[in-house]
């Protein structure tokens, strides 16, 4: 069983940047690939990065691209996701979220169903 608490939102202005992180507790976090996800309200839950077991691997969805960036620190149980240029359309509520892999390139997992475990959320609010 794994536990993730993520931290860092918060409010921000347009143009601005945060960064999140997401501590895991239970399981062997180097064999989980780990994503950030955002939902905003009445809207669904969107894919917003992935990053492999060994962190050698990213993925990104189309609206964030080029702004935020994944990455993790195995030792330190801890994934991260630095959001540059803030736009209010990044306004949401930001989830990590795990998934046990059997082997490196199983890494690729963008559809939220096919994780298994979840934090709690941080809120993330950038004013115009």
């Amino acid at each position: 069983q794994v536990q993730l608490v993520e931290s860092g939102g918060g409010l921000v202005q347009a143009g601005g940047s945060l960064r999140l992180s997401c501590v895991a507790s239970g399981g062997t976090f180097n064999t989980y690939a780990m994503g950030w996800f955002r939902q905003a309200p009445g809207k669904e839950r969107e894919f917003v990065a992935v990053i492999s077991r060994s962190g050698g691997n990213t993925a990104y969805g189309d609206s964030v691209k080029g702004r935020f960036t994944i990455a993790r620190e195995n030792a330190k149980r801890t994934v991260y996701l630095q959001m540059n240029s803030l736009k209010p359309e990044d306004t949401a509520v930001y989830y990590c979220a795990a998934k046990s892999t059997g082997y490196s390139g199983d890494w690729y997992i963008t559809a939220a169903l096919q994780y298994a475990y979840w934090g709690q959320g941080t809120q993330v609010t950038v004013s115009s």
